[in-house]
């Protein structure tokens, strides 16, 4: 009896250990399944994303390539008549030409104002380091202390951004 009690502990013993191995390999199954699918999606979100920035690059590029063209473009009229300022003859009436100069250069700060910029930099401004670079300092009574007394080259902005700040004289 105690032979046959043994072995039906044993066999027991052996079905639980069976149980237990097959809940173990279902439950490593299970989770190999999942860590497939986690890999899966990490592998196509990586993708997804290397798409998107190619493509985000392509279209910045395209961008500023359009931004350069419609530029050069509100510039080209300009170039044309300074070409023919250019090719003007020798004997052409002097005041006809400072007329073509002055033209030209209200044509370019027209084309300028088309495209959103905007000249600074007067005398009698305050000075302001972020904007203006002062070349130089005067003794004056004539202004203020930190104004600008003199403009050697005006400043530009495009919108907010400071595209060349104003070479300026400041006053002490």
């Amino acid at each position: 009896d105690i032979q046959i009690d043994e072995n039906i502990e044993e066999k027991q013993s052996d079905v639980a250990c069976e149980e237990t191995a097959e809940e173990e390999f279902d439950e490593v199954s299970a989770l190999a399944e999942e860590l497939a699918a986690i890999k899966d999606t990490l592998l196509r979100t990586m993708a997804e994303y290397d798409n998107f920035r190619k493509r985000t690059a392509r279209e910045r590029q395209t961008l500023v390539s359009d931004a350069k063209a419609m530029t050069v473009e509100q510039l080209l009229p300009l170039l044309d008549n300074l070409e023919r300022a250019v090719g003007v003859s020798p004997d052409t009436d002097p005041a006809e030409i400072l007329k073509g100069v002055e033209m030209a250069y209200t044509q370019s700060k027209a084309t300028f104002e088309k495209l959103g910029v905007t000249a600074f930099g007067e005398v009698g401004e305050q000075f302001d380091p972020n904007i203006h670079n002062a070349v130089s300092h005067i003794e004056s009574e004539d202004f203020d202390e930190n104004v600008i007394s003199m403009v050697l080259q005006k400043g530009y902005k495009l919108g907010e951004k400071v595209v060349r700040p104003a070479m300026v004289q400041v006053a002490n």
